[in-house]
């Protein structure tokens, strides 16, 4: 065989077995010693006691812990193919049956084996058995634990006995030094930081294992009041680090403003007065403003922005509106250039569906200044998007945008090293206590009052067996000229099975009421067919809009005033109060049907009936958070800010206030050695990760 000058390319080397454990690891979030001490138990079993087999048949329900030796192992198909394993000890036996089970536990349970199985006490035609026990293979000699078992959050790759074998080695690398003095731990009644890591971790047996799982214990409440602290330092630290810069001084209040106030068709509430002052008073100041401004649907946030951006205008400077679905941009494009443009500003609409040239010529008039308001979505914060001179920045929704993108468009404003002012907006109403200990570095703005006129919507619970009901009352509901929705439900596992669901249930509709109008949009139709459907939906021309839940902000259409949600056990309550409140904005009755598929769930039940209950956003957030907890409320948090752990702000309230109390005296150096304590303590808890915070 002739001889070739080719080389085979290189083989990657497989990852070793630590290597696959730290990336899995890391995918926790743990990467340091430090981030693994801090990875506390979520549980703890109690594997300090054996009870013998004939004890433990009398005590069915409980989960107990026995040990004996395999006297049969058997794979058996009655009904279904599962491994039952027989154990016994002096006393009796007890059955261990697994219905999903690898091949490899048939050779490690063989007759004679000695096993230590923990689980619930079950009672079956065949006796007592335990039904998938955890398990240990044992000698006689074996110990029993002198201290209760920790059970960590866990992920693919990373098993019990892993993580307990990091972090003890982790515990024999860090720093413990207490970053709180004697006297401020005698102050707040805390226990030293390391003793209180210790026994999270490796629990006493007299330990009152109640206090553990409730974390009430002294320990845990250590573990919440240092998370606290750390997450308050680092908020009111950003809070300073803003104010410490300059932004463009917005003062002028001037003719565009006057004549914009004048020619509104409406007056303001009283509540959009409040929250006017408060962000001109905000603009006008020397220092970059950094305000959410929340209030429920259909509150009229729309305007305090508008008149906002008139502010920055008559002030000489640009303002940007990012929203984050092209269906709410041009929402919010028609209503504003509907105000703004007989005056005579420049407002421009930028989007990514725009063809090039529409682009070029936009990008062209946000660079010049000629394009004086401009409203679009992430296309705004493109590279090639650069703003003569940016004072004001808008954020609909601004939960939907991580920080690295509000950064984003915010630094596109630098202008003579002057940051812009940011005004962001929800239509989810933030509890106070949420406010409080997520926000604390913004200044909040809410408009607790709806406009006069609005009519109540009235929601009611139907079970889908009742669809033709429902299908009539859409009917008759168009027959008096009004218009309805149909929401299709929320599929998480599959967007190609909810845009079936979608297609097919508007085919139905249209067979259902054929003298109807039916159209149908979707998150996977191209940006300009969505918008010349929802115009004619708009417009009239379309009776019956069948969608997914693209329409869950933005939309206006006075004259639709029935909702359907289909399978609205599937929703939050935060998503069902945003799609409710797409009706109910013009002066008919307005009504929305959650149709729901039984049975019912405890959740499921719980949401439904919060939400033919009240349609108060405040108490429905409130009643969002009780339900499922801060990280859940919040949706998918931006990148890098601080969730708690371990806090919990319903019942800790206690801490929340104490810790903020510490962090503003730290910060205010009021106390002892205040600047190595603040250092200190956000390099054990935040590990750098505050700098996301300052956005």
């Amino acid at each position: 065989m002739p001889a070739t000058n080719k080389t085979l390319p290189p083989t990657k080397a497989k990852p070793t077995a630590a290597g696959k454990l730290a990336a899995s690891l890391a995918k926790l979030g743990l990467h340091s010693p430090m981030d693994m001490v801090l990875h506390l138990p979520m549980r703890y079993v109690d594997e300090t006691q054996i009870m013998s087999m004939q004890q433990a048949a009398l005590l069915g329900g409980r989960m107990l812990q026995v040990e004996g030796v395999v006297t049969e192992c058997d794979v058996q198909y009655r009904p279904r193919r599962q491994l039952v394993v027989t154990i016994a000890d002096d006393a009796g036996q007890m059955v261990l049956r697994f219905v999903n089970f690898y091949g490899s536990q048939i050779t490690q349970l063989a007759v004679g084996t000695r096993v230590r199985a923990r689980a619930e006490i079950r009672h079956g035609f065949f006796g007592s058995e335990m039904v998938h026990p955890d398990y240990k293979i044992v000698n006689q000699s074996t110990p029993l634990p002198t201290q209760l078992t920790p059970v960590y959050p866990s992920g693919t790759g990373v098993s019990q006995a892993s993580l307990r074998r990091e972090i003890h080695t982790a515990m024999q690398h860090i720093d413990w030094h207490d970053t709180l003095s004697d006297n401020l731990r005698s102050q707040y009644g805390l226990l030293e930081f390391e003793a209180a890591v210790k026994c999270l971790h490796h629990p006493p047996a007299d330990v009152d294992e109640s206090s553990l799982e409730d974390r009430s214990h002294d320990a845990w409440r250590r573990m919440k009041f240092d998370e606290l602290l750390a997450q308050q330092l680092s908020l009111q630290r950003a809070q300073a680090a803003r104010r410490s810069k300059s932004a463009p001084s917005l003062d002028c209040v001037g003719q565009l403003s006057e004549r914009f106030l004048q020619q509104l068709p409406f007056a303001l509430t009283s509540a959009q007065q409040r929250v006017l002052a408060e962000i001109r008073r905000d603009i006008a100041a020397p220092h970059p403003m950094q305000r959410l401004l929340q209030g429920d649907v259909g509150c009229g946030k729309t305007i305090i922005a508008a008149l906002a951006a008139a502010q920055a205008i008559d002030s000489g400077y640009q303002a940007a509106l990012m929203a984050p679905t092209e269906i709410l941009a041009d929402q919010h494009f028609r209503k504003i250039a509907g105000w703004l443009e007989p005056l005579g500003i420049g407002v421009v609409w930028l989007t990514g569906s725009l063809k090039k040239k529409e682009k070029q010529a936009a990008r062209e008039q946000i660079l010049s200044g000629q394009a004086q308001l401009i409203i679009g979505t992430h296309a705004l914060i493109q590279e090639d998007v650069q703003f003569a001179r940016l004072g004001l920045v808008l954020i609909d929704e601004q939960h939907r945008f991580g920080v690295d993108q509000r950064l984003t468009l915010r630094n596109k404003g630098n202008h003579h090293q002057l940051v812009p002012h940011q005004l962001m907006m929800t239509a989810t109403p933030i509890p106070r206590t949420l406010a409080m200990t997520y926000y604390a570095d913004l200044e909040i703005s809410v408009i607790d009052e709806l406009p006069p006129g609005r009519t109540p919507i009235m929601t009611r619970v139907i079970d889908q067996e009742r669809r033709g009901e429902v299908i009539e009352r859409v009917g008759a509901a168009t027959a008096e000229g009004r218009q309805a929705y149909w929401v299709c439900p929320l599929i998480e596992e599959s967007e190609a099975l909810q845009l079936q669901t979608a297609t097919d249930t508007c085919a139905m509709l249209q067979q259902a009421l054929p003298h109807l109008q039916v159209g149908l949009v979707h998150g996977r139709m191209k940006p300009a067919e969505k918008q010349a459907i929802m115009a004619d939906f708009i417009a009239g021309h379309t009776q019956l809009l069948v969608a997914t839940t693209v329409i869950e902000v933005g939309v206006d259409v006075p004259n639709a005033s029935l909702m359907v949600i289909e399978h609205a056990e599937r929703f939050g309550l935060s998503q069902l109060h945003q799609l409710r409140g797409r009706v109910g904005r013009g002066t008919a009755a307005s009504v929305c049907l959650l149709m729901y598929q039984g049975p019912l769930g405890g959740v499921a039940k719980q949401r439904l009936m919060t939400m033919r209950a009240s349609t108060d956003g405040f108490e429905i957030a409130r009643k969002d958070l009780e339900i499922r907890g801060p990280g859940e409320f919040l949706g998918a948090r931006q990148a890098g800010q601080a969730m708690l752990r371990f806090a919990d702000l319903e019942t800790d309230q206690e801490l929340v206030d104490q810790a903020r109390a510490l962090a503003q005296a730290l910060l205010a150096h009021t106390l002892p050695d205040s600047e190595n304590i603040v250092s200190a303590h956000l390099q054990r808890w935040m590990n750098h990760r505050e700098e996301y915070l300052k956005v």
